[in-house]
Order: C-alpha cells, then sequence, then structure tokens
C-alpha cells in the first residue's frame, strides 16, 4: 500500500498532522483495498444479501433480449466472467438451465482494456424485494457535512465489493 500512497494526491490545505492522520486511517483498513496479490479488497460490514427467485415457474422477463456482441467483446467477456467466478463473485443459479439474471454486455474499451457493463433489469425480475428503502440523497449529503475527509478514489472493481 505504500507504493500506491506514492501515487495518492494529496489536498496540499491538509495540515501534517491531517495528512499523516489520513494515512493512517488507510493503512487500518488496508484491507479494503485491491493489490496485486488480492484483486478484491475486503470490506467488512457492509454485506448485502440479494435474495433471488429462481423457483420454477421463473418469472417473465420483462426485456427483450440484448444485441448480440462482436466476436472481440464476447472474448473479452469470457475472460472477464471467468474472474468474477475465481473471485466467488459469480456463480450460476438456476441448476445451470437458462436462468438469464444478467445479460453481461460490454460497451466499451478504455485504454485498450474492456469495460463490462450488467443489464441488471433481468436480476430486478427475479429479485425478491428489500423491506429497507435506499438512503435519501439529503440524509447521506448531512451524513458527509460531518465529515473531517471526503476522498475519491478509483474504484476498479469496488462495485462488487458493496452490491
Amino acid at each position: 500500500m505504500a507504493e500506491q500512497l506514492k501515487e495518492a494526491e494529496l489536498n496540499q490545505e491538509l495540515t501534517e498532522k491531517m495528512k499523516q492522520k489520513l494515512i493512517d486511517l488507510l493503512f487500518n483498513y488496508k484491507n479494503a483495498f485491491s493489490t496485486d496479490k488480492e484483486p478484491l479488497g475486503a470490506i467488512i460490514g457492509n454485506e448485502v444479501d440479494i435474495i433471488l427467485n429462481v423457483e420454477k415457474p421463473y418469472p417473465p422477463l420483462s426485456r427483450r433480449p440484448t444485441d448480440p456482441a462482436s466476436q472481440r467483446a464476447r472474448e473479452a467477456l469470457e475472460v472477464h466472467i471467468e474472474e468474477l467466478m475465481d473471485l466467488e463473485i459469480l456463480k450460476k443459479v438456476g441448476n445451470n438451465e437458462q436462468v438469464e439474471v444478467t445479460t453481461p454486455v460490454i460497451t466499451t474499451w478504455h485504454n485498450g482494456k474492456p469495460r463490462r457493463v450488467g443489464d441488471f433489469r433481468a436480476r430486478n425480475t427475479y429479485t425478491i424485494p428489500d423491506r429497507y428503502s435506499i438512503p435519501r440523497i439529503h440524509e447521506t449529503l448531512k451524513q458527509l457535512s460531518q465529515a473531517k475527509f471526503i476522498t475519491d478514489m478509483d474504484y476498479i472493481k469496488g462495485f462488487y465489493q458493496n452490491v
């Protein structure tokens, strides 16, 4: 993590004491960040269970199928799906039947690398609703207004850590 901190751009208005507190905080939670050896960090305490209804009869899909991807995109997608299965982010559901929970789509290439985007409307068809609502934006902003530090990071696969 010390190597990554060399690349970090800390606010120049922070005092040395504030910078040290921030660095100490980052080191205390270093397991939340990905490394070369651990491509996915581990955020503890914010796990979310998404319960799917994969019992027959399956709910009808409420969307049309996506357009076929190029050969290049399909190959990149296969590699990406294998990586996510190895990290235990993805798993097969429905006894390997044709239960389409998320249609993976490669939509863009960034710096020569594919970026995967999922159409989660199909998953929403199978998701058993959670009775807890998402926090309102003004409530979140009120909590943020109490913060001493607000950070901005490139999450890489952070989406999968929090969903």
